[in-house]
Order: structure tokens, then sequence, then C-alpha cells
């Protein structure tokens, strides 16, 4: 796809891309074929969220793919949200924590407020 290279400079350094894969209410087997496919197809941005519940299946993916040398870490670009269950500010580095550990990732890339009440 032609569009796949194109990404946002961040005010960071980091690149963004334009095109990356939703996986709201995706279930785990099909989100793991999505992910796959995603993959495959170029794309190197993945957007889940705690609440989707598939972070785990979205996870064994992109090990899967590290692990294999198909894609690098440092290609993807991998968002989560963070839930309005855990808004306290005491909650919100375990949040991660839980995020990371599913996602089987040491860093994200983008991490928002799901819902900012």
């Amino acid at each position: 796809m032609a569009g796949m290279n194109m990404a946002v400079k961040l005010n960071n350094g980091k690149e963004m891309p334009f095109i990356g894969l939703g996986t709201w209410q995706s279930p785990k087997d099909e989100v793991k074929a999505a992910v796959r496919a995603a993959l495959d197809a170029g794309y190197r941005h993945i957007d889940t969220a705690y609440n989707y519940m598939n972070e785990d299946a979205i996870g064994e993916v992109l090990q899967e793919y590290i692990k294999s040398g198909k894609v690098k870490r440092e290609e993807l670009f991998i968002v989560t949200k963070l839930p309005m269950i855990h808004m306290d500010p005491k909650l919100v580095k375990r949040s991660i924590e839980i995020s990371l550990k599913k996602l089987q990732l040491s860093y994200l890339d983008l991490y928002l407020i799901h819902l900012p009440i």
C-alpha cells in the first residue's frame, strides 16, 4: 500500500503512521488474524485499549512477529488507552503495567485517556 509509509512526525521526533489497525470489538481469534494480516500488509500502527479485552491476543501476535524477525519493535507504533476504571492518579502506573504485560512489550508509543471524565 502506497500510504502505509506516510506518517506524522510528533514533537518528540517519533513518527506515527497515518494508517493503523483499530481493534475495538474484535474477539481474540479474529483480532489475531487481523493483526497478522495487517502486519503482513505493511501496517505498523496498532490501536488497542484495556477496554477492548484483546490486548493479550494482540501481544501474542506482536511477539510472534518480533521473535521471528518479520518486524522489529522499533518499527511498530503501539497505542493503548487508560480505562475509566483507572482514572485515579494512583492507578495509572498499574494500568500501564497491565497493558504492557498483556501486549508483551517493554514500552508503548502512545498512551491515551480513553474517555477523559
